[in-house]
């Protein structure tokens, strides 16, 4: 009963499998025996190697080796342990990190770049949250020129600070002007003598300490006229041209505002000016011809 039950549903499920398969289309009727064919990929085959390994055939990597260091010779001596040496000084420390990683910022700048940052020389002192820096001693004194008060508008009302117009300079020839704002007259001071070593210029001058010829300068509506003068006349100038030509050293001189009477613009109008100056030794060098020609 078992075997003829199981032989009938072979011979249905046989039945159903070949009618299934003849409804589909001759094209598609499977074959059992077709494989698809493999995809044409470059065909990879060794390469032989050209790499000569006949080193390696007579070393024996189990075998203990020991190292055995040539002999040193008899005139042979040890160098000095690190610890033995002499303490270095802070200058050599800093000379041989300049001369790995560069020269670095000691904080003390002819252009006067932040002339605080970085310098450990300058004590600073904390009062109400606030730090104090002395004064920097780099040979330049400082002549505030005007101090005024400025406001600005904004929208919870008006906020007013101050701007500081200060000159620095050595007396010998260097001379800058700069400008600051801050909330209060110290700080705006500070801020513009700052400024101004940033615009350091060279005031060219004669042995009588006066100009070498004379010169006009105008920056904005300000304009400035400077002439030499003979020894024993003096500074005959006023206002911000006066202090910036004292800054500078110079003894002998005249000087006129023209125009504006701003102080800022006036002091900037005098260093147009001196720029504009130059000195006998250098006109004749560029016309190549000897001083003694344009004395004639």
């Amino acid at each position: 009963m078992a075997a003829s039950f199981t032989s009938s549903l072979s011979s249905t499920f046989s039945s159903l499998s070949l009618r299934r398969f003849s409804l589909l289309p001759t094209h598609q009727l499977p074959n059992s025996l077709s494989l698809p064919k493999p995809l044409n990929f470059p065909s990879i085959r060794a390469q032989s190697t050209d790499i000569d390994t006949t080193y390696f055939d007579n070393v024996d990597p189990d075998e203990i080796t020991t190292f055995d260091p040539p002999e040193k010779p008899e005139d042979f001596i040890p160098p000095p342990s690190f610890d033995d040496g002499p303490q270095e000084s802070e200058d050599e420390i800093a000379a041989a990190y300049e001369e790995l990683y560069g020269p670095a910022y000691s904080g003390v700048s002819v252009l006067g770049n932040d002339v605080y940052v970085m310098d450990s020389k300058v004590k600073k002192t904390t009062s109400f949250g606030k730090i104090k820096k002395d004064k920097v001693r780099d040979g330049f004194d400082e002549r505030v020129v005007q101090v005024r008060r400025v406001t600005k508008v904004v929208k919870g009302g008006k906020q007013l600070h101050f701007r500081a117009v200060v000159v620095v300079g050595d007396k010998k020839g260097q001379v800058g002007v700069g400008v600051g704002k801050a909330k209060e007259v110290v700080s705006a001071v500070q801020k513009s003598a700052t400024n101004a070593r940033r615009n350091i210029i060279t005031v060219p001058m004669t042995k009588y300490l006066t100009f070498p010829h004379r010169a006009d300068g105008d920056y904005g509506a300000a304009k400035v006229m400077l002439r030499p003068a003979s020894p024993g006349t003096g500074v005959i100038a006023g206002g911000a041209v006066r202090i910036v030509l004292e800054m500078a050293g110079v003894e002998n001189a005249l000087g006129k505002q023209l125009g504006s009477n701003n102080a800022l613009n006036n002091a900037r109008a005098t260093v147009v000016a001196v720029q504009q100056m130059r000195q006998f030794s250098e006109v004749a060098r560029d016309r190549g011809i000897p001083m003694e020609e344009l004395w004639k």
